[in-house]
């Protein structure tokens, strides 16, 4: 069976993200959250679709940026929302 595949990869480059911010950039102080994802195309930091808000989904819709890339700390991962696909870096190429 085939793999499916991101047709938005080419449009962000993963990379570590250190958010330094406090929190989603749309929620009101002392929303409760359950994590960050920010937006691959303008930095745009929202919170996830497990949280109240949902606003990184929402950016993601009223945007038309595809990709966001969790905030946690140590993750490197990412979620393509008009795919809806999860996205993991490949591991190097062996030298």
């Amino acid at each position: 069976m085939e793999q499916p595949v991101c047709s938005h990869l080419g449009e962000a480059v993963l990379r570590p993200v250190r958010h330094v911010g406090k929190g989603c950039e749309d929620c009101e102080a002392g929303t409760p959250r359950v994590g960050l994802l920010r937006c691959l195309t303008c930095g745009h930091v929202g919170c996830c679709d497990s949280s109240p808000g949902q606003h990184a989904h929402a950016h993601a819709e009223a945007s038309a940026h595809p990709l966001a890339q969790s905030c946690a700390s140590g993750a490197r991962w990412a979620w393509c929302y008009p795919d809806g696909l999860y996205l993991v870096p490949a591991a190097p190429a062996p030298r």
